[in-house]
C-alpha cells in the first residue's frame, strides 16, 4: 500500500471475525516481532500486521516527520481500509499513544484493546534510577541506559540492539528471543531510529492521560513484572487511567512477554477478545471408553512404527482404548496405512519436516540450531494441541519426541489436564566440536533449563520413557557445570528397552523373506535409504555415483535406491541396471532380506539393521549432533555397522566400501524384543 509517497507493506492471513489489527511498535523491529501470535489468531479470525515505516519491506523516508506516531495511525487505518476491515481487536506492543489514538479518535474502528508493556510517560522510567543520561550530547560513558544516546547508535548500533533487547528479555534463557529481535533491529539502520526519536510523539503524561481517558471500548493492559525498560507500574498506571481497563500482571515476565511467554499471551487475548471464553466440555461419564491423544514427531519415520508398536500394546492391556492422533506427513502416511485415526486438527500442524529439509546443506544439518529455529512452528503446534485438548477431554497424552508439546507444558503447568507421557531415544543437547564456544554455551543452556522445568514442575511428566537401557546414554554431562547425562536420566527416566515396532524373530527365515518380497536366493542386493525426512538426497546421489565401481567389484550387484516420501525419484541420477524406487511400505523387510545397506546416521534404520543382524554402512549428516554422537555411541555398543564420513568417500571409497561388506558376517549384540511392552506396561497403570 503507498500512502502520501510511502509504501506500506502489509499482510492478511485467516478469514472471519473477529479481525486482530497487531500493530507495529516503533521502528526498532518489524511485523515478525508477532510471530508467535499470527498462526493463532489467523486460526481463530483474521490477522492483519503491517510493517512501520523504517524496518522491514517498508520504506525508510527521510523527513522526520514522516515518523510521527499519527503518520503510524494514518497507516494503520490506510491499511484497514485496503483490507476491507471495519472494526479490529487492536493489539499493540509497546506502543507510545498510537493504540490510544485509534481507540479514543476513531472509535468506530477498534472493538477492543489490548495493550502489552504501554510505553506511556506515566511512571519513571527505569533508566532514572542509574542517572539522568542525555539523548544528544555525546556520552562520557558507554555503560547501561548511557547507551540511549543517538550518538553511541551511529556508533556501535549492534551494540545498542544487544544491551536494549537483553533488558527487553529479563527472563532466564532468553538467548532466542534476544537473538531474534536482534536480527529485526539490524534490518534497519541507527540513522532511521534517529529520525524516529525526533519525530512528534503523544506519550507525555498530559497527552497520555487525556488519551486514555477517552478509550471506550473493553481494554486490556498485559504488563511483566519484570520489565526493565518501560518499567513495571507502567502498565498499572495505564489500566488505571483508562476507563474500566482490566490489568493482568504476568510474574517474572520481562517487556516482550507476548514473545517469551506466548502460550500465556495468546490464551488470555483470545479469551479477552472471543467473550465469553471457550467453555470446556463436561466429562463423561466414569465408564466411557479410554482415550488416549498421541503425539508422534514427524521428523524422520521412525517414531511411527515404534509408536505404531507402543499402541497395539497398550490395546492388548486396555482392549476399549480410543487412540486419536495428532500427527502431521510423513507419519500420517504410516498411520493411514495401519488403519490408525487421525484427529482432524492435524490438518492446522505446521510442517516440521519441510523446515528441517530447508536448514539442511547438502550431507550437512545442524539439527540443533534447526530446531531452535523452528520455535515459532513448535509454538504454533502447541497452541493446536491446546485447543484440541481445550476442547475435548482424554485420560492420557502420549508425547513421542513431541517437543513443543514438552517445553510449553512446562511453561504453562496449568493447562495439563491428563496423564502425561514422554518418550525420547537421547537426553541431552550436545555441542559438535566445532561448534565453538557459542554452540557450547547454547547447548548448556538448552540443557540448564530443561533441568529446571523438571525440577520445578516434576508433576507435569506421570511418566519419561527412556527407548533404549542406560548403557545407551552417551558419557558426559550437560555441560561445564551441568549434571552428568546418565546419573540425571537414571533419575528421572523409566528404561523400556529399544523398541523396533515389529518383531525380528519372525524375520529370521531370509530365503523365505527374499523369495516373498522378489529377491533371488543367489543375488546380491544392496539396499540405499535415507529416511522420511527428505534431508539426504545428495548421499543418494553420491552412492548413485558408486554403482558402476561397485558393479564392477561385486558383480551382478543388484542396488536399490529407495528415494522415500520427500525426495522425488525422478530427480536422482539413473544408470544402467540400477534401480529407484519412490516410498516403500515395511522397508525394514526389505532392509531384513538385503545384503548389504547404505543409510544416514538416523536411530530407526541403523537399529532395524541391529536387530535383522545385517552388514550396513552409515554416514551421520554433519554437524547432526545426535546422529554423530548419540546414535555413534549406541551403535559402536551394539558393535554394528561401518560409520564413513561423507566429504571423506568419494564414489570410489563407496564402491570399495560395499565389496568389502556385503554379505559379510555380522556379530551385533541382541536388540530387545519387548521394548514396546514395556512401554505400555508402564503407560497402562497410568489409569
Amino acid at each position: 500500500m503507498e500512502r502520501d509517497g510511502v509504501r506500506i507493506f502489509y499482510e492478511v492471513y485467516g478469514q472471519g471475525d473477529p479481525v486482530f489489527l497487531l500493530l507495529p511498535t516503533w521502528e526498532i523491529v518489524h511485523s515478525r516481532a508477532w510471530k508467535c501470535q499470527i498462526p493463532y489468531f489467523a486460526r481463530h479470525g483474521t490477522v492483519v500486521t503491517f510493517d512501520p515505516r523504517g524496518n522491514g519491506r517498508s520504506d525508510r523516508p527521510l523527513d522526520v516527520h514522516a515518523y510521527d506516531r499519527r503518520e503510524i495511525v494514518g497507516d494503520a487505518l490506510a491499511v484497514l481500509d485496503q483490507a476491507g476491515v471495519e472494526r479490529v481487536v487492536l493489539v499493540s506492543w509497546c506502543n507510545a499513544g498510537e493504540e490510544l489514538i485509534l481507540a479514543a479518535e476513531h472509535p468506530d474502528r477498534v472493538a477492543r484493546l489490548v495493550s502489552i508493556a504501554p510505553d506511556l510517560q506515566l511512571t519513571d522510567e527505569p533508566a532514572d534510577e542509574e542517572g539522568p543520561y542525555s539523548f544528544d550530547e555525546q556520552p562520557v560513558t558507554v555503560d547501561g541506559w548511557a547507551k540511549w544516546n543517538r550518538h553511541y547508535w551511529l556508533d556501535d548500533w549492534r551494540g545498542f540492539l544487544e544491551f536494549f533487547f537483553a533488558q527487553a528479555f529479563t527472563e532466564p534463557h532468553s538467548t532466542k528471543q534476544i537473538e531474534d529481535a536482534i536480527g529485526w533491529g539490524l534490518e534497519t539502520d541507527p540513522r532511521t531510529i534517529v529520525r524516529g526519536m525526533e519525530a512528534e510523539w503523544p506519550n507525555d503524561r498530559e497527552q497520555a492521560l487525556r488519551l486514555c481517558a477517552g478509550v471506550p471500548c473493553p481494554t486490556l493492559v498485559i504488563q511483566g513484572s519484570g520489565d526493565a525498560v518501560v518499567g513495571p507500574a507502567r502498565g498499572g498506571a495505564v489500566a488505571d487511567a483508562i476507563p474500566d481497563a482490566e490489568l493482568i500482571t504476568v510474574g517474572g515476565a520481562g517487556h516482550g512477554p507476548h514473545l517469551r511467554d506466548p502460550v500465556h499471551a495468546n490464551l488470555v487475548i483470545r479469551d479477552f477478545a472471543c467473550p465469553p471464553p471457550l467453555p470446556r466440555r463436561w466429562r463423561r461419564a466414569r465408564t466411557r471408553a479410554k482415550r488416549a491423544l498421541y503425539i508422534s514427531s514427524p521428523i524422520g519415520l521412525g517414531h511411527a512404527r515404534r509408536d505404531l508398536a507402543i499402541a497395539d500394546e497398550l490395546r492388548k492391556l486396555h482392549p476399549d482404548l480410543e487412540i486419536d492422533w495428532l500427527a502431521q506427513p510423513p507419519v500420517t502416511a504410516v498411520l493411514r496405512a495401519h488403519g490408525e485415526r487421525i484427529h482432524p486438527a492435524s490438518a492446522q500442524l505446521a510442517g516440521e519436516s519441510r523446515h528441517i529439509q530447508s536448514e539442511a546443506r547438502e550431507h550437512e544439518l545442524n539439527v540443533f540450531e534447526a530446531i531452535r529455529r523452528m520455535d515459532e512452528i513448535m509454538l504454533a503446534n502447541f497452541m493446536v494441541f491446546c485447543d484440541v485438548v481445550r476442547e475435548d477431554p482424554y485420560d492420557v497424552w502420549i508425547g513421542d519426541e513431541a517437543w513443543e508439546l514438552d517445553y510449553y507444558l512446562h511453561e504453562n503447568p496449568e493447562l495439563k489436564s491428563a496423564a502425561y507421557v514422554w518418550l525420547t531415544d537421547f537426553v541431552g543437547w550436545l555441542p559438535m566440536p566445532d561448534g565453538g564456544e557459542r554452540e557450547r554455551f547454547l547447548t548448556a543452556d538448552y540443557n540448564a533449563e530443561m533441568i529446571e522445568q523438571i525440577a520445578r514442575y516434576p508433576s507435569v511428566r506421570d511418566r519419561s520413557i527412556f527407548v533404549g537401557d542406560p548403557d545407551d546414554i552417551v558419557p558426559g554431562s550437560f555441560g561445564p557445570d551441568g549434571s552428568p547425562i546418565r546419573q540425571w536420566t537414571e533419575q528421572h527416566f523409566d528404561f523400556a528397552g529399544y523398541i523396533t515396532g515389529f518383531d525380528p524373530t519372525r524375520l529370521t527365515d531370509r530365503n523365505a523373506l527374499r523369495a516373498e518380497l522378489g529377491y533371488r536366493r543367489d543375488e546380491r542386493v544392496c539396499i540405499v535409504t535415507v529416511g522420511g525426512s527428505g534431508v539426504g538426497g545428495e548421499l543418494l546421489r553420491r552412492v548413485i555415483a558408486s554403482y558402476p565401481e561397485a558393479r564392477r567389484l561385486v558383480p551382478g550387484l543388484r542396488m536399490i535406491v529407495v528415494a522415500g516420501p520427500r525426495i522425488d525419484p525422478d530427480t536422482l541420477p539413473a544408470a544402467d541396471g540400477l534401480e529407484i524406487r519412490p516410498y516403500v511400505h515395511d522397508l525394514y523387510r526389505h532392509l531384513a532380506a538385503c545384503d548389504l545397506a547404505i543409510v544416514q546416521g538416523g536411530l530407526t534404520t541403523t537399529m532395524e539393521l541391529t536387530a535383522t543382524r545385517r552388514p550396513f554402512i552409515y554416514f551421520p549428516l554433519e554437524h547432526h549432533f545426535e546422529q554423530n554422537m548419540h546414535v555413534r555411541h549406541r551403535l559402536e555398543r551394539y558393535g554394528a555397522g561401518r560409520r564413513m564420513d561423507y566429504r571423506d568417500s568419494p564414489p570410489g571409497a563407496i564402491a570399495a566400501a560395499i565389496a568389502q561388506e556385503i554379505g559379510r558376517e555380522v556379530d551385533y549384540r541382541p536388540v530387545a524384543t519387548d521394548g514396546a511392552a514395556r512401554a505400555a506396561d508402564l503407560i497402562g497403570d497410568l489409569w
